[in-house]
Formats: C-alpha cells, structure tokens, sequence
C-alpha cells in the first residue's frame, strides 16, 4: 500500500465541481492499493499517518502528530500511485489492486480511521475527483507498506 501524505491547511474534494467534503488543518492522504496488500498493510500506513510528527510545536520545530493536534485527515484513493513508469512513457498499473479488493481495503481504511481521527472526509471510491489543497510547509511524505517490513 502506498500513500502521499500531505500536511494542509485546507483541502477539499469536488465531484463534477460540487463540493463532496472538506478539512481544515490536518493531513490529505492519497492512498494506493497494490495487489497482495491486506489489513495489515492498511493498519501500518494508517498507524504511521496518524502518528507522523509533522506539526510544528512550540519551538517550531516538527514535533507534534495528526492526533496531537487534533486535527483532520482526508482519504482520498487513488491508484495512479502504484503506475510503473520505468519502460516506456505510459505507465502501467499492474501493481495495482482490483478494484473490488482496493475498495475493500480502501474502507477499512478509513472504518479504522475513524475509530482515531476527530474529524475524517473523504473522496468516493473510483470517481473522477477534483482536490484542492493548500499545503502547508510544503510537507510532503510519502509511505509504502512493503519498504516496511
């Protein structure tokens, strides 16, 4: 499973220009199902999200976690982050996860989020989504589940 996390001040998800759901501060995690991937997968990136010290503290440095501040977090899937780009200019996707099974994984995700998270948003599961953020630092992190164990 692989997973772009990015600290926003604001970010929102929009279908066919209509607002599905918004955040305010917190983290915007693009998450990619790859084939094979189980709970465990979605369990590890979820835990190293939430716990990520990428919050500044008080001294301004990145000292604080997702749920030491409180804050929001948007899940949005999106399985262009397993495309392979190594031959050729089109990438491929092999690696990526059916859809039935992504989905799957993709709402345990976020079932298990919410037993964490104060405030969670979403996008919807194989939709052509529009997302706006304002990334705050800019931080960006990126996470994959098989460089993990």
């Amino acid at each position: 499973m692989r997973a772009v996390i990015q600290r926003v001040d604001h970010a929102c998800v929009k279908i066919n220009h209509q607002e599905l759901s918004s955040i305010n501060e917190g983290i915007l995690v693009l998450l990619g199902v790859e084939k094979e991937d189980t709970e465990v997968d979605a369990d590890y990136i979820l835990g190293k999200t939430i716990n990520l010290r990428i919050f500044e503290d008080e001294q301004d440095k990145m000292n604080r976690s997702l749920l030491d501040i409180n804050g929001a977090m948007m899940v949005v899937s999106q399985f262009t982050l397993l495309g392979d780009c190594i031959k050729g200019r089109r990438p491929s996707f092999v690696k990526a996860e059916e859809p039935a099974r992504a989905n799957y994984l993709y709402e345990y995700f976020i079932k298990e989020a919410k037993e964490k998270v104060k405030s969670l948003a979403m996008g919807k599961f194989q939709e052509m989504m529009e997302i706006e953020l304002v990334n705050n630092g800019p931080v960006t992190i990126l996470l994959d589940s098989r460089k993990s164990f």
